[in-house]
């Protein structure tokens, strides 16, 4: 009855296009002009993606801390490591850069030698001021070799924040305004102000100035992302198009398939604008996907078509065909590819969310596109010429269908042995494989900017910010002699490990009082004594700039400071074994009634994105083999056969899993895409496959070996077209500077050649061997996949 149903509806629905030729076409260039006209809504992410939910505990304790703080990742800092910089002439030219740095509305404050201020005691008054360590330009050498003595040897308090005492790199901080710092302004001031600033210095002077930050590395990041969206496009049409006219060596069937995914991508970007999703570097990766995944459409439709044309040469009854007998194995092979996207969908991560909505309807709309466009421009043009059908009868073609008959007649055996040594191999490498946490990992290596953070990573001890927020649940509690003991145990044990930089916290401020308090002399930068703390730090609180300076450490009650640190890029178990530790120590200096201690920062939050990313797509890839199980249940209604469809499916995945345990591949937020993605993508074969095996049976009165051959011989030629067409489409993206994405590229291209391999051979393989038990007439009488009669059309489709 549904097979009855289904048939007649793809019959019906081929008329329908068929006779309705110029109004379709005419609602296909509409709605492209609509979402054209969404283009202008698109706009590109001017934030880090956050890969937690919002109401996660750790999410909830950084927007606690951002409140009481303000935007941790709003500063740019500027290095030289250069000997040259310390003459007069030079380092009059560094304060100017500053100076006109600050002047930028942009920028909230820098701080540098320019404007650095020694903290002095006012013995009349009796507090701390500020006074400025430089009164004006440098006049000689003798002045710029003292001046540079007394930074290196009498002010700690910069040591790691605007120095570093044994290379002798100076560094100057800008602060952006924390309302503009992910908004598209930063984006204009980093390209064009501060590039511009730096490039007229690094001329005028020839030095060179190293530049990172968190605002900085995300606008840098972000321009590349921008920069590489119309390199894949033009690489994805021109890798698949050539393909295309290699096999098909038809002008008229390439430029047909161009226009269909041309207009896929337009539909792709109308359909960002129009939801109003930011463009991120998974979102960025849709329109050429579209272009990879619209052209194994085309294929097959055309490939049918000419088929069609070759047995009878009637165009009519060839169009009405390929609507009809390939509609629907194509419908259910774009749902799948689509449900391998929408399951990103249930996960809580809205840069995922966002991915899966756009991908698969976007997915959805090449093939509606495909199979409205092709057989209604083909209706308007001449037969095709038998050179344009050559192709059908390649001998290579045939040589390779033939070694792939020949392996499914007469070596099972092996085909089965090979796939279990694969199989086991594979579980070996799966338990090989690392997570990756580091936010930097996937950014672009040769970029002049990721050597900039490598620069800082070695300079300045660390790259990630990590936070301690320290509660002393009472007003004024962090100033407490106790307290500050307790931090600064804490910051020498921060110090002490490998992978963190000094920390920077109240701690240092009160330390700089006590060095001030005795006349800035270096050997008194540290906490007060018992005896020394009330009058000091009565001191420190009547100083006005010390209550200025206080703000960046320690919030307006006294009851909560920040400790920050920075972390080197160190591999997740690491990160890991020092968050146990620094929690372990915190344990241990701040008892539980008395403090409430926890720790936050983008560094961590990436950590805890990266895990719960991790747990959700290994969840979504489930549910995409059950959705997927769920298909075939339709088409098939036999368990056996569900089962069978799966294994050449599953088998490649696990294979990939393998190659990238031994291969060191992590498994971070790019490279757990590949899993869905390549399924839902493979499982196409299958269904193309499979599709074709039920009608054959009922050609072939349910003879099963006669049917797994002559699919064999049918499907082959498309299914590997399809799939090489895939391969290298997908190996576009290894061009990309994003290690991710160069990584998900490669890793898709290899899983969908070993499931091409598998469909191909393992399957039809499975099919024979279990024959028996698959041969239930009783089944096989009711196929779900339409099987057309060929006396059944008689090609009035046109009128």
């Amino acid at each position: 009855m549904v097979a009855k149903l289904t048939q007649g509806f793809w019959a019906k629905t081929a008329r329908i296009i068929l006779r309705n030729r110029i109004l379709i076409l005419l609602l296909i260039v509409l709605a492209t002009v609509l979402l054209a006209t969404q283009w202008k809504h698109m706009r590109f992410s001017n934030s880090e993606a956050n890969l937690l939910p919002d109401d996660h505990p750790i999410n909830l304790e950084y927007q606690e801390f951002l409140k009481k703080f303000g935007e941790e990742g709003n500063t740019i800092v500027l290095a030289i490591r250069d000997s040259s910089l310390y003459t007069p002439e030079q380092f009059n030219r560094w304060n100017i850069f500053s100076e006109q740095l600050a002047a930028f509305p942009e920028v909230d404050f820098v701080l540098s030698t320019d404007n650095l201020q020694r903290l002095v005691k006012d013995s009349v008054k009796q507090e701390f001021v500020l006074d400025p360590w430089l009164k004006g330009p440098v006049k000689d050498q003798a002045e710029m070799d003292q001046l540079k003595n007394e930074l290196f040897t009498r002010l700690p308090f910069y040591e790691k924040l605007l120095f570093n005492k044994e290379t002798q790199t100076l560094r100057t901080v800008v602060y952006l305004d924390k309302d503009l710092v992910n908004t598209p302004v930063r984006k204009d001031f980093v390209l064009n102000d501060l590039q511009n600033l730096v490039t007229d210095f690094q001329k005028e002077t020839g030095l060179k100035v190293r530049v990172s930050g968190m605002p900085y590395i995300r606008t840098m990041n972000s321009q590349n992302i921008i920069d590489e969206i119309g390199k894949f496009i033009f690489a994805a049409l021109a890798v698949t198009s050539l393909i295309f006219f290699f096999f098909f060596r038809s002008f008229r069937a390439t430029f047909i398939s161009i226009c269909v995914v041309i207009i896929g991508v337009m539909w792709a970007f109308g359909t960002l604008g129009l939801l109003q999703y930011e463009i991120t570097v998974l979102t960025a990766l849709i329109p050429p996907v579209i272009i990879v995944i619209g052209i194994p459409n085309c294929i097959f439709l055309i490939n049918k078509y000419q088929q069609e044309v070759n047995k009878h040469g009637n165009q009519a009854l060839s169009l009405q065909r390929v609507i009809s007998k390939i509609g629907n194995a194509t419908l259910m092979t774009n749902v799948t590819t689509a449900s391998g996207f929408a399951t990103f969908i249930i996960t809580d991560s809205k840069l995922l969310t966002e991915f899966g909505i756009v991908a698969s309807l976007n997915i959805l709309g090449i093939f509606v596109l495909s199979l409205l466009i092709i057989p209604i421009l083909y209706s308007f043009m001449p037969l095709p010429k038998t050179k344009h059908l050559k192709h059908l009868n390649k001998r290579w073609i045939d040589a390779f269908v033939n070694w792939m008959e020949r392996m499914v007649r007469h070596r099972r055996i092996t085909v089965y042995a090979v796939s279990i040594s694969l199989l086991v191999v594979s579980i070996i490498g799966i338990y090989q494989i690392d997570i990756s946490g580091s936010p930097i990992e996937d950014m672009p290596k040769k970029a002049e900017f990721f050597q900039d953070i490598r620069f800082f990573e070695k300079e300045f001890d660390g790259i990630m910010p990590v936070e301690i927020v320290v509660d002393s649940k009472r007003r004024n509690g962090i100033l407490k002699p106790a307290t500050l003991r307790r931090m600064d145990e804490l910051g020498n044990f921060i110090e002490e490990t490998p992978e963190l930089s000094r920390s920077i916290s109240v701690v240092n401020l009160v330390k700089y009082s006590k060095q001030a308090f005795y006349n800035g002399i270096p050997k008194y930068y540290q906490l007060p004594t018992s005896q020394e703390s009330n009058f000091i730090l009565d001191v420190a609180r009547k100083s006005k700039e010390n209550g200025d300076l206080l703000k960046s450490f320690v919030d307006s009650s006294g009851q909560v400071a920040r400790m920050t640190t920075y972390m080197r890029d160190v591999k997740t178990d690491r990160m890991e074994e020092i968050e146990r530790e620094l929690k372990q120590e915190i344990a241990r200096t701040f008892p539980e009634e008395r403090y409430e201690v926890f720790l936050t920062g983008k560094a961590l939050l990436f950590l805890k994105g990266t895990k719960y990313l991790v747990r959700n797509l290994v969840m979504s890839l489930a549910l995409a083999i059950g959705l997927i199980a769920l298909f075939m249940a339709y088409l098939f209604r036999s368990f056996r056969m569900i089962v069978i469809s799966l294994i050449p499916n599953i088998l490649p995945l696990v294979v990939t899993a393998g190659v990238m345990g031994f291969a060191g591949v992590p498994i971070k937020p790019s490279t757990i895409l590949v899993f869905s993605i390549a399924f839902g993508i493979s499982v196409d074969d299958t269904i193309h496959f499979l599709a074709k095996y039920r009608q054959e049976l009922a050609t072939h009165h349910w003879r099963i070996r006669k049917s797994v051959y002559a699919a064999l011989r049918e499907t082959g030629v498309s299914m590997f077209y399809t799939s090489i067409v895939l391969f290298f489409g997908f190996s576009v993206f290894t061009i990309s500077n994003f290690g991710g994405t160069v990584a998900l590229g490669a890793l898709v291209s290899a899983t969908l050649l070993f499931a091409m391999l598998a469909n191909l051979i393992l399957l039809p393989s499975l099919l024979l061997s279990l024959e028996r038990n698959i041969a239930n007439k009783q089944v096989l009488k009711k196929p779900q996949i339409d099987i057309l009669p060929e006396e059944e059309d008689n090609g009035n489709a046109i009128d």
